[in-house]
């Protein structure tokens, strides 16, 4: 059987219950006897096993380092190098 937590608005207490799946979710109070106290609901915790869960793990290794690299802030024209400019030569001709 599992426990639930229940809280009462009138006394502010919070106590546990072990009860069945089928009891109610509001019931009289068992701290002050006069508030009717609610069952309170929590989220189940979340736990990720297995494969399929990082970003590399269905992905070849191409894509993977191509996404990877966008979302460091690279691009693939800042890595590159850059063109070459003939200013070096309109410079001398200048001269």
């Amino acid at each position: 059987m599992p426990t639930y937590e229940y809280h009462c608005p009138a006394c502010n207490a919070r106590y546990e219950l072990r009860q069945g799946f089928d009891a109610p979710t509001t019931h009289s109070c068992e701290e002050c006897g006069k508030g009717t106290a609610k069952r309170v609901l929590h989220a189940p915790p979340i736990v990720f096993k297995g494969s399929g869960w990082y970003i590399t793990d269905s992905r070849n290794k191409q894509s993977a380092l191509t996404e990877s690299a966008a979302a460091s802030g690279e691009s693939d024209a800042a890595s590159s190098p850059a063109p070459a400019t003939e200013s070096t030569g309109e410079a001398a001709a200048a001269s």
